[in-house]
């Protein structure tokens, strides 16, 4: 009856059902209309229902849906009461009422998310019920990275709607890498024209000999972001974009070589990258740089209202600033003490840049390299540490520790694995992550704003590889996302699990390619360089 994911803060029963008709009505006033206008579309789709507009809350009646604020919760929180007099559902905020909107949805049934009804004669009911509910955490986040493989527009609409359905409100968008550039950017064409395409990619893992010979890439101009950005909002998700700096720019050094460190490398002959791995080749610390960086980020900045914006910062070797005497002179005439005060350097000039026009600077771990800049947050990937730094000193973080919610890791031992790389990270495993590390203090512990699962899509080369290593374990984490769970060793894996299939009907209705729960996998790799298990971190990150 209550199978719900993630699981709510309170659930208590009565006897009886609202069933909803071809008569029932939605309410919705002034603040909640856009949360009525989602859940009638949805509705209708699914079930066939025409849920017509009630022009008073009354008018809900007694098999009817009324939304409505109630300033007495917080807001993100909301109260779902389904009983004699119909389904009232109260949020703090719209985004409160939208969350309750998602339960009822899944009360109603795995059709419910299908985009047709199945029959128009059916019955649908939910059962008289209170739910009392809140999110743990302020930041729920996925991150999707589309440069290594490009997910076209509408594949990016369909996972902020998979977010929704589980209540994650944080896309972190990777937009930028060595092998490829995916968001347009007016003043430099070539970013998207050179950048955004690459003659050929690894297949696999970087240890592979295999390649794949034909040309990949694509990007999303500005109307596109815009788009995303819009249907991300009514669905009450922040979208924080990513530009990597200094590191992982060789598509945009491809496209504008002069950005690169040109009295070490030629660097006109640098082509957007085809393979994986770390790569060489980085920015130049130059003025230059930074003014092409600050442009690229004028416009990123009129396209995306999030308040944080993500610069990478990570995995940035300094080689080639320690051989450049542009980079050693910069080092002397700044004071700085080594190349990793010269990477603290650039983080902070666009930490400097962001905060003056209102906006926060959010980068990988690496960014506490030579000193964390003012104001900056981190997203802690290399395990806790990073983070529990970074809260000890006073900044808010993002953990995402990279042996625990990263899904492109393998999900099973084994050769069976498309393509085994990584720590073995099971559904049970992400189930027990536990955000808040034990050693810092409560007060300390405010500054992890929450969590997020990241997906590198190295080896993902199409939706259907995104959506097997996502799901389950991106409802398991949107469950330690949401839900105020018992400590790891406490929490009850098995009864999730139960929850679970329910939920496998949900994901089949929204036409997930999950991982299947039981049986035989739906392929086997041969033996050999793609199939065999490889320890360790994954091809990037």
């Amino acid at each position: 009856m209550t199978e719900l994911i993630p699981a709510p803060r309170s659930v208590v029963a009565g006897p009886g059902e609202v069933r909803l008709t071809e008569h029932s009505r939605l309410y919705a006033d002034t603040a909640t209309e856009g949360v009525g206008h989602w859940l009638r579309t949805v509705l209708r789709q699914g079930t066939g229902l025409p849920l017509r507009e009630g022009r008073e809350l009354e008018d809900a009646g007694g098999d009817g849906v009324g939304l409505r604020i109630d300033p007495e919760l917080g807001p993100e929180e909301y109260r779902l009461v389904s009983n004699g007099d119909g389904i009232l559902i109260e949020g703090g905020g719209p985004a409160g009422v939208f969350w309750g909107a998602q339960t009822l949805r899944q009360l109603l049934g795995p059709d419910a998310f299908r985009r047709a009804p199945l029959r128009r004669d059916r019955a649908w009911a939910v059962p008289y019920l209170t739910i009392e509910d809140a999110p743990r955490f302020r930041w729920r986040g996925l991150m999707l990275d589309v440069a290594r493989h490009f997910m076209p527009k509408e594949g990016v609409l369909r996972y902020l709607d998979l977010m929704a359905a589980h209540k994650l409100n944080v896309f972190h968008f990777h937009l930028t890498d060595d092998q490829g550039w995916r968001i347009e950017i007016k003043r430099h064409p070539r970013l998207t024209e050179i950048g955004s395409w690459r003659a050929r990619t690894k297949t696999g893992h970087r240890a592979s000999p295999l390649w794949e010979e034909k040309p990949h890439g694509g990007y999303y101009t500005q109307d596109d972001i815009r788009e995303i950005v819009s249907y991300a909002a009514e669905r009450h998700i922040t979208v924080v974009p990513e530009i990597d700096v200094p590191g992982h720019s060789q598509a945009a050094i491809a496209a504008y070589p002069e950005l690169g460190n040109t009295d070490v490398i030629d660097t006109t002959a640098l082509s957007v990258w085809d393979t994986w791995g770390i790569n060489p080749n980085v920015l130049a610390p130059t003025d230059n740089t930074l003014r092409f960086y600050e442009g690229v980020f004028e416009e990123v900045l009129e396209l995306f209202p999030s308040e944080f914006v993500h610069v990478g910062g990570d995995e940035c070797p300094k080689d080639q600033w320690r051989r450049s005497a542009t980079a050693q002179a910069r080092i002397r005439e700044l004071g700085l003490a080594d190349e990793d005060g010269l990477q603290s350097w650039f983080i902070g000039h666009f930490d400097a840049w962001l905060t003056a026009r209102g906006r926060r600077l959010i980068g990988w771990d690496e960014i506490l390299e030579g000193g964390l800049a003012e104001g900056a947050a981190v997203s802690s990937w290399r395990g806790y540490a990073g983070g529990i730094a970074a809260a000890r000193a006073g900044h808010d973080v993002v953990m995402c520790p990279e042996q625990q919610v990263y899904l492109d890791h393998r999900q099973a031992p084994g050769p069976e694995e498309p393509v085994p790389i990584g720590w073995v990270r099971t559904l049970e495993d992400v189930y027990r992550f536990e955000p808040v590390p034990p050693e810092l203090t409560p007060e300390e512990a405010r500054h992890v704003l929450g969590s997020q699962a990241n997906l590198w899509t190295e080896v993902m080369e199409d939706h259907a590889r995104v959506d097997y290593q996502a799901f389950p374990r991106l409802a398991a984490f949107a469950e330690v996302a949401w839900s105020a769970l018992p400590a790891p060793a406490e929490r009850d894996s098995a009864g999730f699990e139960h929850r679970m299939a329910a939920h496998y009907r949900r994901l089949d209705a929204l036409g997930v390619a999950y991982r299947p729960p039981a049986g035989p996998l739906p392929w086997q790799r041969r033996p050999g360089v793609l199939g065999r298990p490889i320890d360790g971190p994954p091809p990037n990150r």
